[in-house]
């Protein structure tokens, strides 16, 4: 952590206080944020930057509490950066390393970097902070069983209003478990895509076939697998709709909302052989979709840049290629409730009303996507969230319905972390009568 070292080149400590004071001022989203790091920024700096500036976020509220206890006027963002990185240290430091002389290093890192990102002035009331943060922090117990939502909201960093509607739908100890599973940073799962060669001694066996853990210090390597098509990262949790969908050799499939690609390129590695017509909205997302399917090999692929509730039938027209499928695949955007282990800020974004707006949306979705089946052929619901608002409710709409008349639901799937192990998900299997 020496000075010369930081001055000479750009180092991870630094450059995660100048993304938090970011956030911290204007709440942007974290994807935008990393877009903004120096290209300089490489390897292990650049994923120390990552792990801070993902832990801030995840722990905010907490960090928040305990630091308005003990300032009666906030600082500028650049010292509140400074301070809430160090917060977010000593919680990591609660553990195995919980001892007065990670506490120091701690405290004496903040106020160093503090002397050169805020000032000297402010590096004295740093240290006064910090040392007081580090025994606040140290002395929290974690919430009992029966604890009210606000105080589980404070300790576990979730917005209160979101706790109660877990605590009402899940129960106390499903609730504490999950906020205890979104505080958690998760593994780096991959799919291993090249059947030919044999999957390398550092990726780490799962219970789902297929599905690897990245351990740490080969990002070198993943990365170079990465641009040769040969892994893919994804979690486990991505598999459960295409198993439902259950593609064949041959066949026809339709993915709507198909953006950045993943669920496609797993199609395209089931079927082997067929044809995947991949169906999103214009704009930043489509180069990722772009850059997924010329991965894939064998299975004719057609991108089609439309929004299927308005006029899908006649873009698939006009790109002349077919208007029923014997199987269509519609995963929509949603609230992300079940992955906000991986997309941390998603909670401090989200809304009471989002799942009301949302579930119209995917309702709109679904009736749109249904019309494109084929007699007999399969459609698959499905999202990335925990709530029945945007799952259970949405298909019950749908049968409700005139569109949903001719389905049946054949079977359905929700996926809850602290059950199966992995990111949350809702699929269901419609089938359409012949």
């Amino acid at each position: 952590m020496s000075s010369q070292t930081e001055t000479s080149r750009p180092t991870a400590w630094p450059a995660a206080a100048q993304l938090i004071a970011r956030w911290l001022e204007r709440r942007e989203r974290i994807d935008a944020l990393f877009e903004t790091l120096p290209g300089k920024l490489a390897g292990a700096e650049r994923a120390r930057c990552q792990h801070l500036v993902f832990g801030v976020v995840r722990h905010a509220s907490r960090l928040e509490h305990a630091l308005a206890r003990l300032i009666a006027h906030p600082p500028r963002y650049a010292t509140r950066a400074v301070l809430y990185i160090a917060g977010f240290e000593l919680i990591e430091a609660e553990g195995e390393h919980a001892d007065k002389g990670m506490v120091a290093k701690i405290v004496h890192h903040a106020v160093d970097q503090a002397k050169v990102l805020s000032s000297a002035a402010e590096a004295k009331l740093v240290n006064a902070v910090v040392r007081k943060l580090a025994l606040a922090l140290h002395s929290q117990l974690a919430p009992n069983r029966l604890a009210a939502a606000a105080v589980l909201a404070e300790y576990y960093s979730h917005p209160e209003w979101l706790v109660s509607r877990w605590l009402i739908d899940f129960g106390a100890e499903h609730t504490r478990t999950l906020l205890k599973w979104n505080q958690t940073p998760a593994p780096v799962y991959a799919r291993w895509r090249d059947q030919e060669t044999p999957v390398p001694e550092w990726l780490k066996p799962t219970q789902w076939a297929g599905f690897f853990e990245v351990t740490s210090g080969h990002w070198t390597e993943v990365e170079a697998l990465l641009k040769k098509g040969k892994l893919y990262l994804q979690d486990p949790a991505t598999r459960l709709a295409v198993e439902l969908l259950a593609p064949q050799p041959g066949e026809a499939v339709l993915d709507v909302c198909a953006a950045p690609g993943g669920k496609s390129l797993l199609i395209a590695d089931v079927m082997k052989t067929g044809r995947i017509v991949a169906m999103d909205l214009p704009g930043e997302r489509i180069n990722r979709l772009k850059e997924n399917l010329s991965r894939i090999a064998d299975v004719d692929v057609a991108l089609v840049q439309a929004d299927i509730a308005r006029g899908g039938f006649a873009h698939l027209e006009d790109h002349k290629l077919p208007t029923e499928y014997p199987a269509v695949l519609i995963d929509v955007p949603c609230t992300n409730t079940g992955v906000m282990r991986h997309r941390v800020d998603v909670k401090w974004r989200l809304q009471e009303g989002d799942f009301h707006k949302h579930g119209r949306q995917q309702l709109e979705l679904l009736h749109a996507a249904s019309k494109l089946v084929a007699p007999g052929g399969r459609l698959v619901y499905s999202t990335c969230s925990l709530d029945r608002e945007e799952n259970e409710s949405v298909v019950k709409m749908f049968f409700e319905s005139r569109a949903g008349s001719p389905f049946k639901l054949e079977k359905q799937i929700i996926s809850q972390p602290w059950v199966t192990g992995h990111d949350g998900a809702g699929a269901f299997l419609l089938r359409k009568k012949l």
